[in-house]
């Protein structure tokens, strides 16, 4: 509410339709338009989505679409492995305290005791399935109890407990899982170094 309200307030012309949901589960609640309405999904969240998830998203996302409307996405391309990995496991330990955060939130909202600081941060660049995975290596042997689930998990010293998976795309990729869902893609734009995308897509007739 917050955020829409700052948003009418900096652009006085500007009409906000707020929507609270999941945008995997409430896509049906997209706001009607008067005319072309632009779906904007910028940075890089499409990747966090499994290869079976990322389609059933975006063939809902192509449902609730109308036949003059376009989808405006974002996607972290295919790199260096060496500068992908030195970007999800940086040396200042931002990463890595993101990753572990994961743990303060289970905790809090579901009544666990995970020792945060006995879990080490794990990123590597998976080459097969061209994403990057994020872990989390218990140091030594624990047990962990998650009240909210009634639920004791031991982990063995070294066990990894996955995290994050960050995809990166290729255009075979991209206009592949585009096409699958029932979009047709129309234009790529790219930095110089070919880091990142936004592409332009619509519904195929």
């Amino acid at each position: 509410l917050d955020t829409a309200a700052a948003l009418v307030e900096e652009y006085p012309g500007l009409l906000v339709h707020g929507i609270v949901g999941d945008f995997e589960r409430h896509l049906q609640h997209l706001p009607d338009a008067l005319g072309p309405r632009l779906v904007a999904f910028l940075g890089g969240t499409i990747g966090n989505f499994t290869p079976g998830s990322r389609r059933r998203f975006l063939r809902g996302l192509a449902k609730a679409m109308g036949p003059d409307d376009h989808l405006l996405l974002g996607t972290d391309l295919v790199k260096d492995p060496a500068m992908l990995e030195a970007a999800y496991d940086d040396g200042e330990g931002v990463t890595a305290e993101f990753n572990r955060n994961v743990l303060h939130v289970v905790n809090r909202e579901l009544d666990a005791d995970f020792d945060v600081d006995a879990f080490d941060h794990v990123a590597f660049f998976d080459r097969e399935r061209e994403w990057i995975e994020m872990r989390l290596r218990a140091a030594s042997r624990q047990h962990v109890h998650i009240g909210a689930l009634g639920l004791d998990i031991e982990f063995e010293p070294r066990e990894e407990l996955r995290t994050e998976i960050s995809a990166k795309f290729t255009h075979e990729r991209l206009q592949g899982d585009l096409a699958a869902a029932g979009l047709e893609l129309e234009r790529v734009f790219t930095d110089d170094n070919g880091l990142f995308a936004v592409s332009l897509s619509r519904p195929r007739d």
